[in-house]
C-alpha cells in the first residue's frame, strides 16, 4: 500500500512530535500490511520506543541501548534492516523478542545523514519484506524526517526540557 496525498496531509498537519508519532505509527503498519509498527526516537546512545500500533503490546515507553537494538542498528548505519526470521539474525536481541509475537521485521532509519528516529514494521509470521514494503516505509521515513525537522524534538512529553504547554 502506498502513501497517498491524504496521508501526506495528515503528517503535514501534525504540530508536535506526539502528533507526528500518532500519524506515522498507523501509516507504517498500514503501508506494510504489518501486524505492528513502532516509532522509535534516538536519545543519545539509547533508543526510545515512543509509540506503537500493534496487535499486542511491544516496547512502548521502553529504552534500550542503541548498540543492542535493531532500531539502533538502523540509525547507526543509516540503512534499513530487513529481518525475515528474528531467530536467524545476530542483530536481534532475542531475549526482548521471544516473549512477543514478532517473527520478522523491517526497520528503517528516519533522517539521511544523522538519523534521529526509526520506523519498524513487524509480522507474526516469517515474512520477507517486499521491495514495495521497503519503498513505502522508506518514503514514510523521509516524510517523517521532514515533519520532525519542522516540529522539532523538544516538545515531546519525554524530552528533558518539556514544559507541559
Amino acid at each position: 500500500m502506498t502513501i497517498d496525498a491524504a496521508d501526506v496531509a495528515a503528517i503535514d498537519a501534525a504540530t508536535s512530535v506526539v502528533g507526528v508519532a500518532d500519524v506515522v505509527r498507523h501509516l507504517a503498519r498500514r503501508s506494510c500490511d504489518a501486524d505492528g509498527a513502532t516509532f522509535i526516537l534516538r536519545e543519545g546512545e539509547r533508543c526510545f520506543y515512543a509509540d506503537e500500533d500493534s496487535i499486542a503490546p511491544l516496547w512502548k515507553g521502553q529504552r534500550f541501548p542503541i548498540e543492542t537494538c535493531i532500531s539502533g542498528w538502523a540509525m547507526i548505519h543509516a540503512a534499513p534492516a530487513v529481518v525475515p526470521d528474528i531467530e536467524q539474525d545476530i542483530r536481534i536481541p532475542l531475549e526482548a523478542y521471544r516473549p512477543t509475537y514478532v517473527r520478522s521485521l523491517l526497520m528503517v532509519p528516519v533522517g539521511v545523514r544523522e538519523p534521529v528516529a526509526a520506523l519498524g514494521a513487524y509480522w507474526a509470521r516469517h515474512h520477507q519484506a517486499t521491495p514495495d514494503e521497503l519503498r513505502a516505509l522508506t518514503a514514510l521515513a523521509s516524510l517523517t524526517a521532514d515533519a520532525l525537522a519542522r516540529v522539532g524534538l523538544d516538545d515531546a512529553p519525554w524530552a528533558p526540557n518539556f514544559s507541559g504547554r
